[in-house]
């Protein structure tokens, strides 16, 4: 009788181990792409003081390309290309698609309001943010468009490695390895390359930046370009794992991307990176730990805590106030 108690006992203790790695994985695979959006955030607001609320949307724009792509290939089931390219042709694809549309919000909403007061471009990101929303809803509809990616590769993607009581999924570790991928090869641009350093000068004083023969509209440019770029990317990758599309996912996804810009601190890259990871796991662990029902409002309840106990987040550093 003993023996059967601690043969249960260890089988309890392994399915709660499986159970907390499982929503750690699913945690860390949905904090990539908030990580993702986050860098935009983090790279626009760096240089521009502006907070872009239309990067969901380019987000969901990027997921739509990717769908696009993959429809015209063939489609999951049964594609023209090799998986692998195919997947990188979605990725290509969007990227380069959402790049050239943060580019266009730059130029018409955000270029003429430069000199404008504060509220005025803000105002123009939340119109820029349901124009595009609303424009996807004419143009593709409302009903969600499926990636069907279970069948690509006779669902291999989905097939799991596991390792004691820890599992994840071939595609929860594409998005994973290929956010990570983009994130150092974001932090190698800005630190490594001469337009890098004339992001980082004009993010510290875009006027000095101007006065030392930096073409800024040049610079806010590639920024708003790779930002996007990036967003792009990580809609594919939502597709990919969640298996639709729709044109209200950039919505709730920019809200949390935000979130994870705040908490990590606005900005900052490296705070970008870790506070999407950190969002990701605090709502996966709270929908599989308490509710679905609470996940948002544990995202929210962790945004307004750091907005009254730290504002500038964990990498942020406080503003200077000039006298």
């Amino acid at each position: 009788m003993g023996g059967l108690q601690v043969l249960a006992s260890f089988d309890s203790f392994t399915l709660t181990w499986h159970y907390f790695f499982g929503q750690l994985v699913a945690g860390l695979t949905l904090g990539s792409l908030y990580a993702l959006l986050a860098l935009g955030y983090s790279m626009v607001y760096g240089i521009l003081k502006l907070l872009n609320f239309a990067h969901g949307e380019v987000f969901m724009i990027g997921s739509y390309i990717g769908y696009f792509v993959l429809t015209a290939l063939g489609g999951a089931a049964s594609p023209d290309v090799p998986a692998v390219l195919l997947i990188l042709l979605m990725f290509g694809a969007a990227m380069i698609g959402s790049g050239v549309l943060g580019m266009t919000v730059e130029r018409f909403a955000y270029r003429p309001l430069r000199r404008a007061s504060r509220i005025a471009p803000l105002i123009s990101a939340l119109g820029v943010s349901f124009f595009l929303q609303q424009t996807a809803t004419l143009l593709f509809g409302s009903v969600p468009k499926q990636y069907d990616t279970f069948s690509l590769n006779n669902g291999s993607l989905f097939n799991r490695i596991t390792i004691g009581s820890f599992a994840i999924q071939y595609m929860q570790l594409i998005v994973i390895l290929s956010a990570g991928a983009l994130m150092v090869a974001l932090i190698q641009l800005v630190s490594r390359t001469q337009v890098g350093r004339a992001m980082r000068a004009t993010s510290y004083d875009l006027e000095a930046a101007s006065m030392m023969g930096i073409d800024v509209d040049r610079v806010i440019v590639f920024t708003f370009f790779v930002g996007s770029a990036l967003a792009g990317a990580g809609g594919v990758m939502n597709g990919l794992i969640f298996q639709n599309v729709n044109p209200y996912i950039g919505f709730n996804a920019g809200l949390k991307a935000f979130t994870a810009a705040v908490v990590g601190g606005i900005g900052s890259i490296p705070g970008a990176m870790f506070g999407g990871l950190a969002i990701g796991v605090a709502q996966a662990l709270a929908t599989g730990y308490l509710s679905s029902a609470y996940q948002d409002v544990i995202v929210f309840a962790i945004l307004v805590v750091f907005m009254l106990v730290r504002p500038s987040g964990l990498f942020g550093a406080p503003a200077l106030q000039k006298v």
